[in-house]
């Protein structure tokens, strides 16, 4: 068998997926540390990581998915880097990282992008797509500069966490992509090119820029040191890399303009590809290059439209350990949510507990729930309007990417998480009106996947995912729509007062 293999360095451990070439399917998946790693916080509102932490984990669920696969990589045509966004990694000229790796939940550089959106000018910053500098990698970076000068004197390049562990598998081939400087803020759509405003306003030289590669290309190999250490072949080439909300959407095979991926997790996110450069003026949504975006050798703009909800599946998990019965699991509480008509007789709940949310331009309004009735509301009402109201939220922001210039007709999700509530999904579909279709994959096995369009083992991302596996699809439920409307109608405005 010939495989092709794929990482997905996560905050929380690194996970690898070999898969099958010629039929197309996962041979084998592993994760390292079962644990979640470590987070270094020196002070509130910090988050650290190792890069170091990243290579020895990525070693270790390595020999895993070897050891299940029954033997060495040595078969491996190609390899796959699904990567945490927005994270910076400061390297000198010997490769090594000066510092930890500033990663994406770290808080402290929101000053410095906000200032930097001021001064450039928000109007000019959303019509290039700088959406608004805030907390993206390019201020972390100021940060660093600021507080940490002689470090920052030191600094050969800078490189998100896929550009490192890259590095690190070819033995210090320093590259990045536009899909990655864009996700940092570094990257100028209208000019298509490193962005002039940023780099001048930080007083950053365009040489700690790592050399620029396509994002689905032969990019470097695996060096010999490393192909012996892991089991690899020396020569194979590293072909792809992308951010995983990205590399998410590449996983679904979602691609071109108007098509949507979602995932729910503790926060939620929805991905939708758009196919020309535009920006909502109130910055409610971010837009980055998705991975197949032409950049630097095509005019083709394929832009990725992230909407994130920090307030998703950890309501949900709130609402099983607070209100549900003692001891019932999430498919007991979908039965029991089910049990309630379809707007749960007047009760709504919102689900922005989690922290400010950008989609609500950056307020923090708390969660809520309004209408109760002592003489009919249940357990059952509140969980799902638990669920409604996440669903609400979801086609809440997808209203933005339609204002935006998106046609959602279909919405691609893993078979995960919340797109395992009938509730949810019945409610999303019916609100927005677009099918939901469930596959089963996850970043890992995607990244692999991209690893064989960027060695053109496949022609393109229909022939890579051809044998992606389909588990359902949800309509939207139209003998009752008119209801699911009433209720969405009912959230909206007390989302907006």
């Amino acid at each position: 068998m010939n495989y092709l293999l794929g990482y997905d360095i996560g905050t929380s451990s690194v996970k690898a997926a070999l898969v099958d070439i010629e039929s197309g399917q996962t041979v084998a998946t592993a994760q390292y540390p079962d644990a979640e790693a470590p987070i270094i916080a020196k002070q509130p509102g910090w988050a650290e990581q190792e890069p170091e932490m990243w290579w020895e984990e990525l070693k270790q669920a390595t020999q895993r998915v070897a050891a299940k696969a029954g033997g060495q990589l040595t078969n491996v045509k190609a390899i796959g880097i699904s990567y945490q966004m927005h994270g910076l990694v400061c390297i000198d000229k010997q490769g090594q990282p000066l510092r930890p790796s500033i990663i994406w939940c770290d808080g402290r550089a929101v000053p410095y992008g906000n200032a930097a959106f001021n001064a450039i000018g928000g109007e000019r910053c959303l019509q290039h797509l700088l959406n608004s500098p805030g907390n993206f990698t390019a201020a972390k970076l100021a940060w660093v500069k600021d507080n940490e000068p002689e470090l920052f004197e030191k600094i050969d390049k800078i490189m998100l966490p896929g550009d490192y562990i890259a590095m690190r598998l070819s033995g210090g081939v320093k590259q990045t992509t536009v899909s990655g400087l864009s996700e940092g803020m570094f990257w100028d759509f209208k000019e298509n090119e490193v962005s002039r405003d940023v780099m001048g306003y930080f007083g950053f030289s365009n040489d700690i820029i790592a050399d620029i590669v396509p994002t689905f290309s032969i990019q470097a190999t695996v060096c010999e040191a490393v192909a012996a250490e892991l089991g690899l072949k020396a020569g194979t080439p590293i072909s792809y890399r992308g951010g995983d909300q990205p590399n998410n959407a590449l996983s679904l095979n979602v691609m071109k303009p108007s098509e949507v991926a979602a995932t729910g997790g503790t926060s939620g996110v929805v991905y939708g590809v758009l196919g020309e450069v535009n920006y909502d003026k109130l910055s409610r949504v971010n837009t980055f290059a998705h991975v197949n975006h032409g950049g630097l050798h095509s005019e083709d703009t394929r832009l990725g439209v992230l909407l994130c909800i920090n307030g998703t599946g950890i309501q949900n998990a709130w609402m099983r350990r607070t209100v549900a019965p003692e001891g019932m699991g999430y498919s007991e509480i979908n039965e029991l949510a089910a049990t309630v008509p379809v707007g749960c007789e007047g009760l709504t709940v919102i689900p922005f507990g989690n922290g400010a949310e950008r989609v609500l331009q950056n307020e923090n309004p708390g969660a809520s729930i309004h209408g109760i009735n002592f003489n009919i509301h249940t357990k059952a009402h509140l969980l799902r309007a638990a669920h409604e109201g996440i669903a609400f939220s979801f086609a809440y922001g997808m209203s933005i990417m339609k204002e935006m210039g998106m046609d959602i007709k279909t919405i691609k999700a893993g078979h995960a998480n919340m797109f395992l509530s009938p509730i949810f999904r019945t409610t999303l579909a019916s609100v927005t009106g677009a099918s939901i279709e469930l596959y089963e994959t996850d970043g890992s096995v995607g990244a692999a996947y991209g690893a064989g369009i960027g060695a053109a083992i496949y022609k393109d991302s229909d022939d890579a995912f051809k044998t992606l596996k389909h588990i359902a699809t949800i309509e939207p439920d139209l003998q009752n729509r008119q209801a699911y409307l009433e209720a969405y109608e009912r959230w909206r405005e007390k989302v907006e007062k």
